[in-house]
C-alpha cells in the first residue's frame, strides 16, 4: 500500500516520539562521506529507516519519509518464486587502485562488484586503474558493473565505455544524466552488448517511467526507499517492463531489509542487488547475528530488530537530533498536503 494521503498517515507525534537519530562512521568515504546520519523509528510493523542524503531537499525528502511509513506500518509483499535469500553485489567506492584489496575484502563472497567511476577530481586512467585491479581480484568469473552517477556527457561516456569494455563489463549505469542523452549514448554502445541502466532518471525523475518509454535503458535501478517505498517501486518495475536491480541507499540493516523485500517480491530477478552497503558501515543498529551484511555473497529476507545499546552507541549529537526531527516535520506536512 502506497502512503499517498493524509488519512492514511501516521500522526507527527506518533513519528517524533519514537524516533531516534544515530551517526554511523563508514570505514570508506562513500560520496564524500565519512559519517552516516541516519532517522530510525519503530511502527506497528516493526523498525523503519528514513535515512534521505542531507543535501536532499524536503521535496525529494518527503518520497523517502513516505518509504519509511509505508515499512512500518503496511505488511510487507509476499516474495515471488518463494524467495527468502538475494544475492547481492559489492560496492567499491572510487578509491585508487592499491585500496581495492582493502576494500572488497570485507564484502564475503560476492561475485559481482559495483565500481564507482567518474569521481570529481579523478581521470578516466583512474577508473581503468580501479576497474582493472577489481578484474584482477574477481578473476575472470567475477561479474564487474560501473556507476558514472550521470557524471558524463554522451562523448565522455563513449569514450570510458570503449576504454573499459575490456573488462567485460556487465553493464553501466547512469553514464549520463539525462534521459536524452541515455537514449543517445545506448544506441552508440549497443553493438557492444553492453546494456546501459537508469538509476538517478527513475529515482529523482518526476516522470519515473519516461527513461523506459523513450528506451533510453536495458535496466532499471530501483530503490525503495527513495521510490516512496517497496508498493510504489514494483509498480514502477510493473509498468516500465524492463528487468530490474533493487539498490540500497546507503543504509543500515533496517533500510536493507526494505530492499530485500522489494528484490524478494519482483516478478523476476536475473541481476545480483546493491543491498550490501552495509559492509561499507563501522557498525550497524542491528545485533551482529541479525545484520544484513553479505554472507556467502547474499542477505536473508527479514526485518531485523534494532539493539537498544547499540542506538545509545550510535547516538547523533543533539543539534543533529533536532536537525532530523525538524526535517520529519516538514516531510510529513509535504505528504499531509498530498505533495
Amino acid at each position: 500500500m502506497i502512503v499517498d494521503d493524509a488519512a492514511r498517515l501516521p500522526g507527527l507525534d506518533e513519528i517524533l516520539d519514537r524516533v531516534r537519530v544515530v551517526a554511523i562512521p563508514l570505514h570508506t568515504r562513500f560520496r564524500g562521506q565519512a559519517l552516516r546520519e541516519i532517522a530510525l523509528f519503530e511502527g506497528p510493523e516493526g523498525w523503519t529507516e528514513f535515512s534521505p542524503f542531507l543535501e536532499y531537499e524536503d521535496a525529494e525528502a518527503a518520497a523517502w519519509l513516505r518509504g519509511a511509513i509505508e515499512f512500518g506500518w503496511s505488511p510487507t509483499p509476499g516474495s515471488s518464486a518463494g524467495r527468502t535469500e538475494i544475492m547481492v553485489n559489492a560496492t567499491l567506492p572510487a578509491v585508487p587502485a592499491d585500496q581495492v584489496e582493502r576494500v572488497l575484502a570485507h564484502y564475503d563472497g560476492c561475485r559481482t562488484v559495483k565500481v564507482k567511476v567518474a569521481e570529481r577530481g579523478q581521470t578516466i586512467d583512474d577508473d581503468v586503474a580501479r576497474v582493472r585491479a577489481t578484474r584482477a581480484m574477481l578473476g575472470a568469473e567475477g561479474r564487474i558493473r560501473i556507476d558514472a552517477n550521470g557524471a558524463w556527457n554522451v562523448d565522455e561516456a563513449e569514450h570510458a565505455i570503449h576504454s573499459l569494455c575490456e573488462f567485460d563489463l556487465e553493464y553501466v549505469e547512469q553514464p549520463c544524466a539525462s534521459v536524452e542523452e541515455l537514449a543517445e549514448i545506448r544506441s552508440r554502445v549497443k553493438y557492444m552488448g553492453i546494456p546501459i541502466a537508469a538509476d538517478e532518471s527513475v529515482r529523482k525523475a518526476s516522470d519515473p517511467l519516461a527513461v523506459a518509454r523513450a528506451g533510453a535503458a536495458d535496466i532499471l535501478i530501483v530503490k525503495a526507499q527513495p521510490l516512496g517505498g517497496v508498493a510504489r517501486a514494483l509498480a514502477i518495475v510493473r509498468e516500465a517492463g524492463l528487468p530490474a536491480v533493487v539498490s540500497s541507499a546507503l543504509e543500515s540493516s533496517v533500510g536493507i531489509a526494505m530492499g530485500a523485500y522489494l528484490a524478494a517480491a519482483l516478478p523476476t530477478l536475473d541481476y545480483d542487488c546493491g543491498l550490501a552497503t552495509v559492509d561499507l558501515f563501522d557498525g550497524d543498529v542491528v545485533p551482529p547475528d541479525q545484520s544484513l551484511v553479505p554472507r556467502g555473497g547474499r542477505i536473508p529476507v527479514r526485518r531485523p530488530d534494532v539493539d537498544p545499546e547499540l542506538l545509545e552507541r550510535h547516538r547523533a549529537y543533539a543539534d543533529r537530533i533536532e536537525w532530523w526531527r525538524a526535517r520529519i516535520t516538514r516531510c510529513h506536512a509535504l505528504l499531509a498536503a498530498g505533495a
